[in-house]
């Protein structure tokens, strides 16, 4: 097993570090050893059947969150997904199907586990905030998590302001609720799945805060409510011992305008709770032929009894934290990937491994710098090795092929990294024959493309005219000088006036691809 890694360390030498609710607590949350492994969560809304490449952040976050030691979480928005996060968008999402988030999700799925499969630690889970958001009431929102929620707090986050100031847009009730939604996922895995920390990007800051808020308003609710029942029960019984508490003990949690306050100290009250509520569970039990009370009301008190107990267990775990890296953006200011044909996908299905490891191999010096951090595993020391051997020698690109390799090897594997490596090297050498079709047709994407029958074929081509027709040569004469002189190949091999091209010349039986010089390409399809 790998070494264990400080978690606040490494996300901040690796730049991933910019918002954290409370740094020096959460350092000793999570290095505290008797309640280790920590559960730490990210959450994910499915909005297409794959990840964009900026979702690959906080993938790597969980990543690192694994690698010291602690337990990841997935949390993926088959419920808040069917409402849509504004942050970041200026326009209303389009609402999708509840059939059509879940079929996204499955999709999605193996994304997460292939990448944190690969880091020794705690195993990771993955979850889906539909299981508990899909039975919750309108007025079980209302009333349970709604109350706690301020809309002039609401309306000063970023994401709602400035949809509020864009008259011809604005922004539906429907998403300014998600905060209140996402906030409430915070707190129900707080007090169900014992997860202590929520991480994202830095776009989601403001709803972090929301639900570590919301946690602390339902912990002081509960305290709250317990210490009321144990002064009411002690009235009520006189012989229970609340010496622990004074009369006036639960008005003090709140400040003179009827807020939770700050400074109260819930985690301790909290334990006295347990104490006092567990003395209470014993002496009614030694009491109960005393007290008379019928089945139903000893079952009543055993209940509410076991209740508040339970959710002050919970209260006990610890302060709720957040903590987010900054957004990737390129160094000239241009959006972080996006490529002239369109997003980097995290899935093969829409973004080839070859198309992928070019993404980052055309990376520039200043981008590269930065993203080898971000995207990869290696370690502070081999990062600084590197980029020092690149400052030197910019012009061999180590530091984007390693960035190229690693990345591509952690999202799709060493093979696919290996042949989508193989790919280049063949379409900068011209020896493309040992390419299999899909990579072939993947390398050649941008590269002119015509359409002709097999039966042109038969008796040999005539390259002269196809050099003219495919604009590689510009005359009849040009087309003669350029196969005498040898700079025309036929799928990596050199050919001549005397070289016959005939059906045999066909990769993967449809595919001629003609090079003149060292970068002058066309693909020919024959059918």
């Amino acid at each position: 097993m790998s070494e264990r890694i400080d978690l606040i360390n490494e996300l901040t030498w690796r730049g991933l570090l910019k918002d954290c609710t409370d740094e020096d607590g959460l350092r000793e949350h999570l290095s505290d050893p008797d309640n280790s492994p920590r559960k730490i969560y990210a959450g994910f809304d499915p909005t297409a059947d794959s990840l964009t490449i900026g979702n690959l952040v906080p993938i790597m976050l969980l990543a690192h969150v694994k690698r010291a030691g602690h337990s990841p979480i997935v949390v993926m928005g088959g419920g808040t997904g069917l409402i849509g996060d504004p942050s970041g968008k200026s326009a209303e999402r389009q609402l999708n199907t509840v059939e059509t988030i879940a079929g996204y999700i499955e999709k999605q799925r193996p994304i997460y586990s292939t990448v944190l499969d690969q880091i020794d630690g705690p195993d990771h889970e993955i979850l889906n905030n539909h299981d508990w958001l899909k039975d919750i009431s309108y007025i079980e929102a209302l009333r349970d998590i709604g109350k706690h929620f301020s809309v002039n707090m609401m309306m000063q986050k970023e994401s709602v302001k400035e949809r509020l100031n864009n008259r011809e847009q604005g922004i539906s009730y429907t998403e300014f609720s998600y905060m209140i939604l996402q906030a409430y996922d915070f707190a129900y895995l707080y007090e169900d799945e014992g997860v202590t920390v929520q991480i994202g990007g830095s776009d989601q800051y403001g709803n972090i805060i929301a639900g570590k808020d919301l946690i602390r308003r339902k912990r002081a609710a509960v305290v709250t409510e317990s210490t009321e029942f144990i002064l009411e029960a002690g009235n009520s019984f006189g012989t229970v011992d609340i010496s622990g508490l004074n009369m006036d003990l639960s008005r003090k949690i709140k400040d003179g305008k009827g807020n939770i306050s700050e400074d109260f100290n819930l985690f301790k009250l909290a334990k006295t709770n347990i104490e006092q509520l567990e003395s209470l569970q014993e002496w009614l039990n030694e009491q109960t032929e005393a007290l008379n009370f019928t089945e139903d009301v000893r079952a009543f008190l055993r209940d509410y009894i076991g209740k508040y107990i339970v959710d002050l267990a919970w209260v006990q775990q610890g302060e709720a934290f957040g903590l987010t890296a900054p957004l990737v953006q390129k160094a000239d200011g241009g959006k972080f990937g996006k490529t002239e044909k369109g997003a980097i996908w995290l899935t093969a299905a829409r973004t080839s491994p070859y198309a992928y490891y070019q993404f980052w191999l055309n990376a520039t010096d200043e981008d590269a710098r930065g993203w080898i951090k971000v995207f990869t595993f290696l370690d502070q020391p081999t990062i600084e090795s590197l980029i020092g051997r690149h400052d030197e020698n910019p012009g061999k690109r180590e530091l984007q092929r390693t960035l190229a390799q690693e990345a591509t090897r952690i999202l799709h594997g060493q093979d696919a990294m290996e042949n989508a490596e193989a790919a280049g090297k063949a379409l900068f050498s011209g020896d493309i024959g040992s390419l299999d079709e899909a990579t072939m047709l993947e390398v050649f994407a941008s590269v002119p493309t015509t359409e002709h029958s097999k039966g042109d074929l038969a008796g040999g081509l005539d390259m002269v005219e196809m050099l003219k027709s495919t604009n590689l040569a510009s005359s009849n004469r040009e087309a003669r000088d350029f196969l005498n002189e040898g700079s025309v190949s036929i799928n990596g091999e050199k050919i001549t006036m005397d070289t016959v091209v005939d059906e045999s010349s066909l990769l993967h039986g449809s595919i001629i691809a003609i090079r003149r010089g060292k970068k002058k390409w066309h693909m020919t399809r024959w059918k």
